[in-house]
């Protein structure tokens, strides 16, 4: 499993906007199709809210990418 780090200076990121940048999708209509259908984990949950807030914390998995949002 690879792991990535993103650091926000926000107070939250949007789901299909942190896919796009961890490279765990290339477009946000890529990211768009991978939440939809159930691709996507939030803190080991399945998740298909594009627009779910994601906070320093909060993990998403997609495939054998895991991403973890930073303060």
């Amino acid at each position: 499993m690879k792991k990535e780090q993103i650091q926000i200076d926000t107070e939250f990121i949007r789901l299909d906007s942190l896919l796009k940048l961890s490279g765990g999708a290339v477009t946000g209509g890529q990211a768009k199709v991978a939440i939809q259908s159930g691709q996507v984990l939030v803190n080991g949950e399945v998740c298909t809210m594009r627009g779910k807030k994601m906070r320093p914390g909060d993990t998403a998995q997609i495939g054998e990418l895991l991403i973890e949002v930073l303060a």
